[in-house]
């Protein structure tokens, strides 16, 4: 829209009050106006500046853009400069390049053509030994066929005397000789060739056609550090899942993962391989990760990416694990819910240990019979899973009947408490790996002291039960307001 007019000494004057001239500028609309268009005009109540200093600022804005554009094309004049330049690089590289290919090349014929003449050589003794011990065998057999044929000539000779008396003077050491050469033909002569004629060998030239064909260039250059991807790098329980890239530009053979301990100390490799995803589990809980990668081909190794920090989750989720379980536990509900079909106490584990933070969890009782005693706690991954919970030493738990409880170690019972339990009753667990305790509760209440001190590993949810009993285990609550907390 045409915002205004030009006078004849220079001066411009609104479109719509001819007799105003324009002074002012309105932000929102974006057009010079005069006061009476402020005043009575569809401007009114708009913002507004003096049109010089509007006209001063915009001039700055605009020659403060030129300048940037300016720079902007000066680099880019320069940059097209420098890649004019590289055409002719890149000419006389391939020069180069084919030059030094084709050296390779014939370096890589003279070698065959060197072990060319050292197989023919090979071969030419292969055929002179086989002559030698032909000519030897064809030698000696010669030899025995004459000294043979002279005694068969004698002994036909012999057979021709008609007077007896002398062929028997001469036959029984004839017969002798004659028995001692057939003896000698039997043990000395062997009717086969010492060589076969054939050449036995075969050129093994496998390899050689295989390793032509993965003949081929390799990089030069070590790849730049990869670049982790934020948005699907995850945490789930004690488990982290991190996700990255290559560096633009690079050729990448693999991937190297390190992992630091989750309290800033050293870095320790958990991964190498091609894929680009990795989840790593049984990591502490409540604790701050640092996780790098570097990847690496032909030409070495590159430099490490920057660390993503990941922080696991600060109480445990967990549910009944069935390929740890023993045979008999029966489990549903997402395996949170666990009986047995036995009568005779079966064990089973969560499908998380611990190793360090506070954790609490709760079992609740959804059917009673017969009066039998389940037990509670945590154990080690390799406790017996076919007897009461406690009865080795690697599993520490609070068995309890509807009248009371008793801590049990390494099948040595302590601290008998009365209070037992019934249909709907709550047992708490509370695990503390600061303090390296464990601590029973029943419907909200602590069950006798601190049950077990100096707790020192990696630990298991535990629970033990037989066919009277039925519970459902609730994972993630909050801990208990109890002094025990802070080990009092």
């Amino acid at each position: 829209m045409k915002a205004r007019n030009q006078t004849s000494q220079g001066v411009s004057t609104c479109i719509r009050h001819t007799d105003e001239n324009i002074s002012m500028f309105c932000i929102m609309c974006k057009i010079p106006v005069c006061y009476q268009c402020l005043e009575d005009g569809k401007h009114q109540n708009h913002d507004v500046k003096a049109l010089g200093a509007m006209c001063k600022m915009h001039k700055a804005e605009l020659s403060h853009n030129i300048s940037t554009l300016s720079d902007k094309a000066r680099e880019g004049k320069n940059f097209l400069s420098n890649l004019r330049e590289m055409l002719d690089q890149v000419q006389e590289n391939s020069v180069d390049f084919e030059a030094s290919l084709v050296a390779q090349c014939d370096a890589i014929i003279e070698a065959i053509n060197r072990r060319k003449e050292e197989l023919m050589e090979q071969i030419q003794r292969e055929k002179e030994h086989k002559l030698r011990m032909m000519r030897e065998q064809i030698n000696d057999l010669t030899n025995k066929l004459r000294q043979t044929t002279g005694l068969l000539e004698y002994a036909l000779e012999i057979m021709k005397e008609e007077d007896a008396a002398a062929f028997l003077q001469v036959a029984n050491g004839l017969i002798k000789r004659v028995c001692s050469a057939e003896m000698q033909w039997q043990k000395e002569v062997l009717l086969e060739p010492h060589e076969p004629p054939e050449f036995e060998l075969q050129l093994n030239s496998q390899p050689l056609f295989k390793a032509i064909e993965q003949l081929n260039f390799v990089h030069t250059k070590v790849p730049g550090p990869p670049i982790f991807l934020h948005e699907e790098c995850t945490v789930q329980n004690n488990s982290i899942t991190v996700s990255w890239q290559p560096s633009p530009r690079s050729w990448v053979d693999g991937y190297v993962l390190e992992l630091d301990d989750g309290n800033q100390g050293p870095f320790r490799e958990v991964y190498v391989g091609r894929e680009t995803l990795c989840t790593l589990d049984g990591l502490h809980f409540d604790c701050t990760y640092r996780v790098r990668v570097k990847a690496f081909n032909k030409a070495g190794e590159g430099p490490y990416s920057d660390s993503v920090q990941l922080h696991t989750a600060e109480v445990a989720w967990f549910a009944l694990d069935p390929s740890t379980a023993h045979p008999d536990i029966v489990l549903s509900n997402d395996n949170m819910t666990v009986t047995c079909n036995s009568y005779d106490d079966r064990v089973v584990l969560g499908n998380v240990g611990f190793s360090k933070g506070i954790h609490y969890w709760e079992c609740t009782i959804d059917r009673y019979d017969n009066h039998p005693d389940p037990a509670f706690g945590v154990a080690r991954i390799d406790t017996l899973k076919d007897t009461m919970l406690g009865k080795d030493d690697k599993a520490w738990a609070m068995y309890i009947d509807s009248n009371r409880s008793w801590f049990m170690h390494n099948n040595a019972h302590s601290n008998r408490t009365e209070g037992g339990l019934d249909k709907g009753s709550v047992i708490g667990v509370l695990l503390n790996l600061e303090e390296h305790t464990l601590s029973f509760y029943v419907n909200d209440c602590m069950q006798g002291p601190i049950a077990f001190r100096d707790l020192h590993g990696v630990f298991f949810p535990a629970i033990s039960l037989n066919r009277n009993v039925q519970m459902t285990v609730h994972t993630g609550l909050e801990l208990p307001d109890h002094d025990s907390i802070d080990g009092e």
